[in-house]
């Protein structure tokens, strides 16, 4: 098979009949060169977040030259298999970039408006009228995170919700019970009763359940055979990965939390997939696959979430600006036992997923994100830079910095 079909197949082509599919224009078909992933540096990313604390980690990169990946470690620590870059795994706030993709297909449609107060659509919900849709997928509702109570001793909080199956209400209500974060609008503060509201959206506008919108407006177009959502089953089903939670007492062993309803999250946090998959998914996106050119668009705006100048989200949408000056755009993810990177740059022509088997443990998490460094801008110039390039945003390294939390950690 040549190496062009391989990375068209790769890169997850849907049928040309597809609504927002264009024909690339003659600039466009002349891109310019990209560096060569350096996929040492990858695999030393993913050994650095063994060392930090993770049994296993893989990544999967796809770019104009193809696809090369890289696994390291155990996908199960009981039976020593080793980690096997077709098993899935939970991708925890991954999702919320699906969710969000699902509900902009409806303000697309004519069925709800950005800007309109979610109360319109879920009357009395909200104790606010002024909180918006818009609010919810950029983080600025003031909604308060109900999963820093429920998790704020990491172990007994996971093991108490483990089997639970919660009402998206309940979730609702338990951020109610906590004092907002802010005023509608004012500052991102992220939070996961944000995106369970989204769910709730989802459902009520089309009268079904998340998990068919998800299959029939994403799953299936984009032929993600890998990917599900999972409630509140607790299963993975077929090749995956095992997930490993740290407790909060350093030393304490790792707790096995594959088995779980996910049902605290749903809809912000309880699809499972596979690097191949992820790839696809960031990968369409970014080409306007799923969304016409004016709501992603709307997506990609961002405003920063740290003062690092590095940072940014969007619209149910991470922006990470990375060293050699190249921004990707995805979501990280977190869940009991499991961190991921999903990312590609805004094109969609490269697309990297890596995941570790850990959680509670943001070192790990921190040493993976450097796989965005590496597969991105390539291997770093021997000669060091002056001491100006080295202080400009564009020449800080993405990979010193510690990773955003999508859940609360002790470690």
């Amino acid at each position: 098979m040549s190496t062009t079909l391989i990375a068209a197949l790769a890169a997850g082509v849907v049928p040309a009949a597809d609504a927002f599919a264009a024909p690339l224009s003659p600039a466009a078909a002349a891109a310019p060169s990209v560096p060569a992933p350096d996929m040492e540096g990858v695999t030393a990313a993913l050994d650095s977040a063994m060392a930090d604390g993770a049994p296993g980690a893989m990544a999967r990169f796809t770019g104009p030259s193809g696809v090369e990946s890289r696994t390291v470690g155990v996908r199960d620590r009981t039976s020593g298999a080793p980690m096997d870059i077709h098993a899935r795994f939970r991708i925890g706030s991954v999702s919320k970039t699906f969710s969000t993709v699902v509900l902009l297909q409806l303000v697309e449609e004519g069925r709800l408006e950005l800007d309109a107060p979610v109360n319109r659509y879920l009357p009395g919900l909200l104790p606010d009228d002024r909180i918006t849709v818009r609010h919810l997928l950029t983080h600025r509702s003031g909604l308060a995170d109900y999963t820093d109570a429920m998790f704020a001793d990491t172990v007994p909080g996971f093991e108490a919700v483990r089997n639970r199956v919660f009402s998206y209400q309940e979730l609702v209500d338990l951020s109610l019970s906590e004092p907002r974060t802010t005023e509608p609008g004012v500052a991102y503060k992220y939070s996961n009763a944000n995106f369970v509201v989204v769910g709730m959206l989802i459902e009520k506008l089309t009268g079904r359940p998340v998990s068919d919108a998800y299959e029939r407006r994403i799953f299936k177009p984009l032929k993600l055979r890998g990917t599900s959502y999972v409630h509140p089953d607790t299963r993975i089903k077929g090749l995956h990965v095992r997930g490993y939670l740290h407790p909060d007492a350093a030393g304490d062993p790792l707790v096995d939390s594959t088995e779980q309803t996910v049902s605290w999250a749903q809809s912000a946090g309880a699809v499972i997939s596979s690097p191949a998959d992820l790839n696809t998914f960031t990968g369409a996106l970014m080409r306007g696959r799923l969304l016409s050119p004016a709501m992603l668009e709307e997506m990609t705006t961002v405003t920063p979430t740290d003062a690092t100048n590095t940072r940014f989200y969007g619209l149910g949408l991470r922006r990470y600006d990375l060293s050699c000056g190249t921004r990707v755009f995805g979501h990280t993810g977190t869940v009991q036992g499991f961190y991921t990177y999903a990312f590609s740059t805004r094109d969609g022509r490269r697309s990297l997923s890596a995941v570790a088997n850990t959680s509670n443990h943001g070192a790990a998490n921190t040493a993976l994100g450097g796989t965005l460094e590496a597969a991105f801008c390539g291997k770093k110039p021997t000669v060091a830079p002056s001491s100006r390039a080295a202080s400009s945003p564009a020449a800080r390294d993405f990979s010193s910095l510690p990773a955003e939390r999508d859940l609360p950690e002790r470690h």
